[in-house]
Parts: C-alpha cells; structure tokens; sequence
C-alpha cells in the first residue's frame, strides 16, 4: 500500500497574499512620504528665506550691539526702580550712582548681567524686527496696500508680544542677577535690630565704613547690605542677601526660582504685565521711527546723524509713554527675592500698592537713567539693524 504526500495548497496562498498585500502597502507609505517630502520643503523654503533669516541676523545684531552699549544704564536704571524710597545707602543721581559702581565693583559691575542680557535680547531683537517686518507685508498684502499708523502700531504691538513671550525667563533671571549683588535692602528702611546684631556676632572685623546717605558710620558687615559688592566681597555679601556662589550664575538663579517659586510658573511672574507694557511700547517705537524717518531722513539727507536722531527720538517716546508698565514689571520679578517683604498679588495689587505708598511718582521712579539708557540704545538698535539688513540683502 502506497501513500503519497500531496502539499497542502491552503498555507501558501495566504503567505502570497500577504507578501502581496505588505508590498504594496510598503509602496504606498513610499509614495505618500516622496509627495510629503517637496510639501515640507516647500513650507520650510517659503519659511526660511534668505530674507527672513536676513532680518532674522540684523535683529540678533541689533540688540546685542544696543544693550552693551547701556549696560551701566540698564542696570542702574533696575536698581533704582526696586530699591526702597526710605533706604540708607540709595542709588540717588546718574553720574554719582555710576561712580559708585565704578569705584566698588569696577567694569565688571558695569557689565553685570550683560552677558544674560545679550543672551536674552538677541534672540528677542531677531524675533521682534523679523516679526515686524512679516506683519507689514501681511498688512499690506505684500505693498499693494498702504502702510498707514494703524498697521505700523499694529504690527510693533504684535511683534513686541511675540518676542517677549519667547524670551520672558531670560529677563526675569536677568533682572534677579542685577538686583541679588546690589547693595539694597529691598524692604525695609534699615537693617532690622536682631538682623544686625546677628550679623555683629559673626563679623570678625570691628571696622567701620561711612554711611553714604550721611556722616553715621555702620559696621562694615551691616554696610555691606547697602552697597553693590566688590570683587573681594562677593562671596560674604552674596551669602548674607541669602545667595551661593553657584545661585549667583544664569544656570543657578534660574534653579534657584524654579525651585522655590513654583517651578516653571516662576519663570513668568509678570509676564501679562509685561506684554501688556510691551505692545504699545513697541507699537509707538515702530510707528515713530517711521514716521520720523520720513522727516528727518529723507531721499538724499540719510546721514548716520539724522538715522541716529530717528531711533532717539522715537525711543524716547515711546518709553516716556510706557514707562510705568516698566516699573510694574520689575517689581512683580523681585517680589519672590529674599529680603522682600511686600509680596504683590498680581498687577493690579502691586499698581494700588505703589500708589499708596508713592503716589504717581513711583511709577516713574528711574525714568530720568531710563531716558540716558533709551536714546543711545534705541538709535543703535535701529542704526545697526538696517547697516546689517542692507548689507545682507543688497537693494
């Protein structure tokens, strides 16, 4: 008795089945990836533009040339607008305050938080001017419509919330480094009795320094709460405001908020105060450079005088009109700082808190350094954006 195997023909049709089925589903992946690929493309070449990464250079360009320029100012002008009106040992007077920073802390206290400060406005700069110009061309239908006031101020006001948005940690860590090496009290008029009397049983020393505000003297350790730090005394006046070594850094501070602030959420105390103070600022610098522009520069009369004096002027406006939005800003960044006992709630407390203890005046506490850091910076920012922008993109 013979027996014959005979194959069994039902596994093998399904496995070409199969084989068939992954085949062409492998086709279709590869022909929907090919068509997606020129999309994307597409998207990014209409995107990145030679044009667009040309504005994108000449703001980066702009900021960091502008900011370094005012640093001493900028810094000047954050320490005048925390420090407390009743404080011994105030910054009071531009030139005065400046020389004191000079003599105890040397240049490298007038370019305190300057590198923070690059690092955060070039990429602020770059966003704002490259939003601004895109927001004209949408405006205008890409020139067949006319670019009136209305559009100008439109589109700086939408370019100022763009920018500041991407770049909000950065400012508020910048304005923590300005503030956690100077010399003020951020609360109280005087050291607290036990506070000093704390501080007199540590101190090694018995010397004393003048008192700057008057002829008392205090003991060095109690002076140095009311001065900006000298290189030698870093360290010693960075540990009794309640600061390391390490915190003292982009890296640490930024820690140092994250972890006692409330982590991310920290990183933008203030920001709605800030974009709402920033919209119009950068609406009326806009549209005054502009309109300025067409005044003081026009065909034939563009001399790197008059361009200068368009970005000044315009600057100069625009912060004087903005300015309290400034100060409400700084405060709401300090308010978390050790040393602070007022805590703002929100911006609408820390506006009617600033009122009733000042009046209006506070709210322009540090205008007049605001206006020396705003002419020369602004008639920078302007000058060095279109040098940069015409020599990246020849007319």
């Amino acid at each position: 008795m013979s027996t014959t195997s005979t194959p069994d023909p039902q596994p093998s049709r399904p496995s070409s089945s199969s084989s068939t089925n992954s085949s062409s589903g492998e086709k279709v992946a590869h022909a929907e990836l090919q068509h997606a690929q020129p999309i994307k493309k597409l998207l990014m070449s209409s995107f990145l533009t030679p044009e667009i990464v040309s504005y994108f250079i000449a703001g980066g360009c702009a900021g960091a040339a502008s900011r370094t320029v005012v640093s001493p100012l900028e810094r000047l002008k954050i320490i005048q607008q925390v420090q407390p009106r009743t404080s011994d040992g105030q910054y009071k007077g531009v030139w005065r305050s400046l020389v004191r920073m000079w003599r105890e802390e040397g240049f490298k206290g007038f370019m305190r938080g300057n590198g923070i400060n690059c690092l955060r406005i070039v990429p602020y700069s770059a966003v704002q001017f490259t939003t601004y110009e895109q927001l004209k061309k949408f405006f205008t239908k890409h020139g067949s419509k006319e670019l009136d006031t209305p559009k100008r101020l439109a589109s700086g006001a939408l370019a100022g919330i763009t920018s500041v948005c991407s770049t909000y940690p950065l400012d508020l860590v910048r304005s923590r480094l300005s503030i956690a090496t100077a010399s003020i009290a951020l609360a109280s008029s005087t050291a607290p009795t036990a506070f000093s009397s704390s501080l007199a049983s540590t101190s090694t020393s018995s010397g004393t320094l003048l008192n700057p505000s008057g002829g008392t003297s205090l003991p060095k350790h109690a002076a140095a709460l009311f001065h900006t730090t000298s290189p030698a005394r870093s360290a010693s006046t960075a540990a009794v405001a309640g600061y390391t070594k390490a915190e003292l850094t982009i890296a640490g501070m930024t820690l140092k908020i994250m972890r006692e602030e409330g982590g991310v959420r920290g990183l933008y105390r203030g920001l709605i105060t800030t974009a709402v103070g920033v919209a119009p600022y950068v609406g009326i610098n806009f549209a005054a450079y502009e309109f300025l522009r067409g005044i003081i520069t026009p065909p034939g009369k563009s001399s790197v005088s008059r361009k200068l004096g368009c970005g000044a002027l315009a600057g100069t406006i625009s912060q004087t009109l903005t300015y309290p939005f400034d100060v409400l800003r700084r405060k709401m960044q300090v308010t978390g700082m050790k040393g602070g006992q007022v805590k703002y709630r929100g911006a609408v407390h820390a506006l009617t808190s600033i009122l009733q203890a000042e009046g209006v005046r506070g709210l322009y506490r540090g205008l007049w350094p605001n206006l020396l850091k705003v002419a020369p910076s602004i008639a920078t920012s302007f000058f060095t954006y279109e040098l940069v922008k015409d020599l990246l993109i020849p007319s």
